[in-house]
């Protein structure tokens, strides 16, 4: 009943769509239900050293890993063709970039789970689904690293043409795209199936604050021109300022009080 044709239709061949429809149908209803839950919660002021470092590491190599992975799978093979790319070039430079980038990832992860689960301050204001996503992205980036060591035995492109091939049926609704990935190694599958889950995860977490990562430029942009974030860098009370100008503008203080009083 479970074998591996069952395993692999599902896992390559239902469960994509079904984490995408969670994915943008979940993100939309959260939105429309919780707007102001779109954030990270802060706990900055915790620990705060290892916050920055661990923050850094973490996005600068996950943010890489990302774009190293929608640029390598959904770039069409006949344009790597016409640029004269060889297949073994895009690989080493999966291998090279990739991989430090992941690396500084998980350092970055494992650095923000640490502070998460060891500081009892901190703790005791994580949710359960905050620790949940975090624990499932750095196995995610430790099974990633260690798919490079089949890559590696795979340097002619042959497997990363299959995957190329899997991701761009996915999403042009080829219902027969899982057959070009049935027989890669399992390390490969279980990336992918937690990728998935991820994926699924993403609008019931503290994931879902990338979303106004990527559309505050565009909102600043586009819907409020002149708009500009400024950091002040005042250091006397807003009352005392407020006073100092009434004085300057001649206006009388309304909590002075009068002659008659």
């Amino acid at each position: 009943m479970f074998g591996d044709f069952d395993f692999n239709f599902i896992l390559f061949g239902i469960m994509p769509y079904v984490a995408l429809t969670v994915f943008l149908v979940g993100s939309i209803a959260r939105y429309e239900r919780d707007p102001f839950t779109w954030k990270s919660a802060s706990s900055q002021l915790l620990r705060r050293k290892q916050l920055i470092w661990g923050s850094i590491l973490f996005h600068v190599g996950i943010l890489t890993v990302f774009f190293g992975h929608l640029v390598g799978l959904f770039t069409p093979v006949w344009v790597l063709d016409a640029l004269g790319i060889p297949y073994v070039l895009k690989q080493w430079m999966a291998v090279l970039i990739g991989g430090p980038a992941g690396i500084a990832a998980l350092i970055g992860s494992t650095m923000l789970l640490h502070r998460r689960l060891v500081d009892p301050r901190i703790r005791v204001t994580s949710t359960l689904p905050d620790i949940l996503i975090m624990v499932l992205i750095w196995l995610q980036l430790a099974i990633g690293l260690l798919t490079i060591t089949q890559t590696l035995q795979h340097m002619d492109g042959v497997e990363m043409v299959r995957f190329m091939n899997w991701s761009q049926s996915v999403v042009t609704w080829n219902i027969n795209a899982w057959v070009t990935v049935v027989d890669v190694h399992w390390l490969y599958k279980l990336h992918i199936f937690l990728g998935l889950i991820i994926t699924m995860l993403f609008p019931f977490t503290r994931l879902v604050h990338i979303w106004s990562g990527f559309a505050a430029p565009f909102r600043y942009l586009l819907t409020r021109p002149g708009y500009q974030i400024v950091r002040s860098r005042r250091r006397r009370p807003l009352e005392a300022r407020r006073r100092a100008f009434d004085k300057r503008q001649g206006k009388r203080d309304p909590s002075a009080p009068t002659a008659a009083e």
